[in-house]
C-alpha cells in the first residue's frame, strides 16, 4: 500500500519555556522528534516519509543528519504545516496518510498497525481514550454537567484516506486544531479507535522529565604501549609507532566506556562479560563489544544519556581525533555526539603514562531508566 507518515514539528513551543525548541530537547536519551522519526521507520509499511519542521530550526535538524526522511518547512499554524506536507506529496501517487505530532514520542508501533488496518474500510480514522474524570462545561458564569461517557480526548497519528483529506483542506483555517477537525466540519464519518494511555503529549518542560530515572557509573582502564602493536583509541585506528598490549584491541578509551555504562546499569563489569581467558574474544575489536553492551542495556530499558571522556597520553595528542572518536563511539551507543565530551589529558611526563609506556581512559556515563 502506497502510504505517508508526516510529523509535525514547526511548532513555536512557546509554553515549553526552553532555550532548546521542544521537539530537539533530548527525551529517553535522543531528540524528541527522532522517537517518532525512528518508529516510523521501524514499522517498515511507508513508502515516504515526511518531516515537516520550523524554518528558524534548520541549523538544529541539519545537526540530527536524518536520512531517508523528506524534510519541508511548515507554515505558521499546524493547518498550513498540515497541509504543505499534503501539497509536498501530491504527485507520490498516495493513498493513505498519516499526520502525527512530534510532541507525541510514546505511541507504539502496534497502534500505526491498528490505524492503517481500519483505513481499509474508513477514511478517517482517529486514537482516542476516554476521560476518567469528571468534566463539567463553563460559559460566563454558567457551569454545565458533561457525560463522561461522551467525552473523547483525541491523540495521534490520525489516518486518513489522502485524496479525501487533501481535497478538505480548500476549509483549513487557524483554529483547526488537528485534521480530524476537517472532517468533522464537513459532516463526514469519522471511525474512533481506543488510543494508548502511554501516547501523551510533551507540552511543558516538566512533562519532558516525567518517568526519567538517571544513574550514573565510573569506568577506568590503562594498557601497556609496546611495539609492533596497532593502537585504537575510541574504535579509531590512530597511527603509531607503538600500540596497546591486551587480549582484545586493547582499546582503553571503549574498555572505559564499556565499564562505566555497565556500572551505572548495575550490569557487572567487562571482565565478566569479557574474560580474557575465553579465546573466542582474542584480538577482537572493542567496537564489537561495545554494541554488544548497548544491546543488552537497550534489552533492560536503559538509553545512554551522556558520556564524559579523559582520555590520559603523553602521545598521541588527543585534540586532532577527538571528532573521529566522538562520531564512532555515538554511532555504537546510538546517541547523538552532542551527548558525549571528550578531553585529552597528560601526566606532565610523569609515570609510565608521562614516558610514553601506557594510555589510559577514565569515563563517567549516566544512563536514562
Amino acid at each position: 500500500m502506497n502510504s505517508c507518515f508526516i510529523i509535525l514539528a514547526a511548532g513555536e513551543s512557546k509554553r515549553f519555556n526552553s532555550k532548546t525548541p521542544k521537539t530537539y530537547c533530548v527525551y529517553k536519551g535522543k531528540p524528541l522528534l527522532l522517537h517518532s522519526v525512528d518508529k516510523a521507520k521501524k514499522y517498515g509499511k511507508f513508502s515516504k516519509i515526511v518531516l515537516v519542521i520550523n524554518k528558524k530550526h534548520k541549523a538544529l535538524i541539519k545537526k540530527l543528519k536524518i536520512k531517508d526522511v523528506k524534510i519541508i518547512t511548515g507554515g505558521n499554524t499546524r493547518a498550513e504545516s498540515a497541509y504543505k506536507a499534503l501539497k509536498n506529496i501530491e504527485k507520490n501517487n498516495i493513498k493513505n496518510v498519516l499526520i502525527h505530532d512530534a510532541a507525541r514520542p510514546n505511541f507504539s508501533i502496534k497502534l500505526l498497525e491498528k490505524l492503517s488496518k481500519e483505513l481499509k474500510l474508513n477514511n478517517c480514522v482517529i486514537p482516542a481514550i476516554q476521560s476518567s474524570d469528571s468534566i463539567k462545561q463553563k460559559t460566563s458564569n454558567i457551569v454545565k454537567n458533561l457525560k463522561r461517557k461522551d467525552i473523547y480526548l483525541i491523540q495521534t497519528p490520525q489516518a486518513f484516506n489522502y485524496k479525501e483529506l487533501y481535497s478538505l483542506q480548500n476549509n483549513r483555517s487557524v483554529e483547526v486544531t488537528d485534521d480530524a477537525n476537517l472532517f468533522v466540519r464537513a459532516g463526514k464519518k469519522i471511525k474512533i479507535i481506543k488510543g494508548e494511555i502511554n501516547n501523551n503529549k510533551i507540552t511543558i518542560n516538566s512533562d519532558i522529565q516525567v518517568n526519567t530515572f538517571i544513574k550514573y557509573g565510573i569506568g577506568f582502564d590503562v594498557h601497556r604501549l609496546v611495539p609492533n602493536k596497532k593502537l585504537y583509541l575510541g574504535g579509531i585506528k590512530i597511527p603509531s609507532t607503538l600500540g596497546t598490549l591486551g587480549h582484545s584491541d586493547g582499546d582503553p578509551v571503549l574498555h572505559a566506556v564499556i565499564d562505566a555504562i555497565l556500572g551505572a546499569c548495575s550490569m557487572g563489569d567487562i571482565g565478566e562479560k569479557f574474560s580474557d581467558n575465553n579465546k573466542k574474544f582474542k584480538n577482537i575489536r572493542s567496537t564489537i563489544l561495545l554494541a554488544k553492551i548497548i544491546k543488552q542495556t537497550k534489552n533492560n530499558s536503559f538509553l545512554i544519556n551522556n558520556l564524559d571522556i579523559n582520555i590520559i597520553s603523553q602521545k598521541p595528542k588527543i585534540q586532532k581525533y577527538k571528532k573521529k572518536i566522538t562520531n564512532c563511539i555515538a554511532k555504537i551507543c546510538e546517541i547523538l555526539p552532542s551527548q558525549i565530551n571528550i578531553k585529552g589529558k597528560t601526566t606532565e611526563k610523569l609515570g609510565i603514562i608521562g614516558k610514553e609506556k601506557a594510555i589510559a581512559c577514565e569515563v563517567i556515563a549516566s544512563v536514562i531508566k
